[in-house]
């Protein structure tokens, strides 16, 4: 049983790998091509694609193609879209929108579902083995945020300047613009090909069922892949859903905010030479740090205290998350920067961990990977689109991209509170969430109930897991 989990280890590695290659830094890039106003635009599309890419690589995978084989498929197409893009910024100091904003769509919309295959193939084929995915997961989820962490680390001091290569965590380029991958189109490259790897890497994995082959005799709904709609007829399941979305809106926004927030003190003087303003995506990477320990903690807290004091955790965590933020800085502030970094492990695993693992407990066999794709829909979907959105008007009100000393970056508009209004009104969004939550969601959870080592129940008969 060790060699299946070590082999979905490395397949977890490099999954994450290729999203940390440029997810938190992108926005540096766009700012300094011309783009910076439109990097909620970017961030957005991530969500548009999960609207639908997840639900219908699920359906796909549930009923025609096998899990791993369709993983491996999406990442070569979002590979060759992502050098696309590459090769487009390589060729343009100044981006045009469309065409570069045309190829990264693209890729990410055969990535996206990919986090939900992933998970499928985990679920799969661990469960094939007879092993436990609520103990067994976790620790093997654990090392797709330390391949998000890699890549962060080497796009953040890695540099091909003039002819010259190497690692830094200053700018080699002196009073230029910093060369190095986190704020270039380069960390787009690094993506592609790891992307490339994971395909390979796919085609030599064990094979996984489809649940649902053949649908002939199936009424339409099923034959579409449409029944984990069916969960909607369940409260519970319908407002774990409903709050999945609200919460999802929180999802992107440090993503897409965070670097550009916090590389904009590089253009004070008092934390121009700031360790954490000259390593952006290096001091955010302590967020994934976070992420990865907290990942063990999961199956103690979801088995002890059950599914809605563990999501009521993370919505908490959202609200000091970006309340640190407001209130931080990277000189004698930067404590609060890393407890924000800190705080974020809870705000991200106890909800996106868990609520994939709550989702698998909850569903029978022959849907599982399409509630998976409808989780990845409510979240990453449906609401990382409206709060990126949002989050991206709301930070253009109060910030905007100015050039200094040869670089751009996105500082605070006079006259208006700046990114400290911007963070604390995403703070004030998680606090209202978590209160409505907390009120609306009825749920009695039975701790000596989920705690034995078995499989888990099939949807209409979930073990500890009862409304009120």
């Amino acid at each position: 049983m060790k060699g299946i989990k070590t082999r979905l280890a490395i397949m977890n590695f490099l999954e994450f790998a290729v999203w940390g290659s440029y997810l938190v830094c992108l926005g540096n890039y766009l700012g300094r091509a011309g783009l910076g106003n439109d990097i909620a635009l970017f961030y957005s599309v991530q969500g548009i694609v999960s609207i639908f890419m997840p639900a219908i690589m699920g359906v796909i995978a549930d009923k025609y193609v096998q899990p791993q084989k369709l993983l491996g498929y999406c990442h070569f197409m979002a590979a060759i879209f992502m050098l696309g893009a590459w090769y487009y910024g390589v060729g343009h100091t100044t981006l045009d929108f469309w065409p570069f904003f045309t190829l990264y769509t693209l890729s990410v919309a055969f990535f996206m579902p990919t986090i939900a295959l992933a998970n499928t193939v985990a679920f799969s084929l661990l469960k094939s083995r007879g092993l436990d995915t609520v103990k067994d997961f976790p620790p093997i989820r654990v090392f797709g945020t330390v391949g998000f962490i890699a890549a962060m680390w080497f796009v953040n001091c890695f540099y091909m300047n003039d002819g010259s290569v190497g690692l830094s965590l200053v700018n080699p380029g002196g009073a230029s613009a910093d060369p190095r991958f986190q704020f270039t189109v380069n960390q787009l490259l690094v993506s592609s090909i790891i992307s490339l790897v994971l395909f390979l890497y796919c085609l030599c994995l064990p094979q996984c069922a489809c649940a649902g082959k053949g649908v002939q005799g199936k009424g339409l709904i099923a034959a579409l892949g449409l029944d984990a709609f069916k969960l909607f007829r369940q409260k519970k399941m319908a407002l774990f859903f409903i709050f999945s979305m609200f919460l999802g809106v929180s999802l992107q926004i440090t993503n897409g905010f965070a670097t550009p927030f916090i590389s904009s003190f590089k253009a004070m003087p008092e934390y121009m030479d700031s360790f954490g303003a000259n390593n952006a995506t290096l001091l955010t990477s302590l967020s994934q740090i976070s992420e990865a320990l907290c990942i063990l903690l999961i199956p103690f807290f979801l088995k002890r205290f059950g599914i809605k004091k563990v999501m009521m955790i993370a919505m908490a965590a959202w609200v000091l998350r970006f309340g640190f933020f407001g209130i931080g800085n990277p000189g004698s502030g930067v404590w609060l920067f890393i407890l924000s970094m800190i705080v974020y492990g809870v705000a991200f695993d106890f909800f996106n961990v868990s609520g994939a693992l709550f989702v698998e407990q909850e569903t029978s066999p022959n849907i599982k990977a399409s509630a998976q794709g409808l989780f990845m829909l409510m979240t990453n979907g449906i609401g990382a689109t409206f709060g990126t959105l949002a989050a991206g008007a709301v930070v253009n009100y109060f910030c905007s991209w100015r050039e200094v000393d040869g670089s751009a970056y996105q500082l605070g508009i006079p006259g208006t509170w700046g990114w400290e209004g911007a963070w604390l009104i995403f703070a004030l969004y998680a606090a209202v969430v978590l209160v409505l939550f907390a009120l609306l969601f009825k749920y009695k959870h039975v701790p000596e109930r989920i705690t034995r080592n078995e499989v888990a129940p099939a949807a209409g008969d979930p073990e500890g897991m009862t409304d009120m």
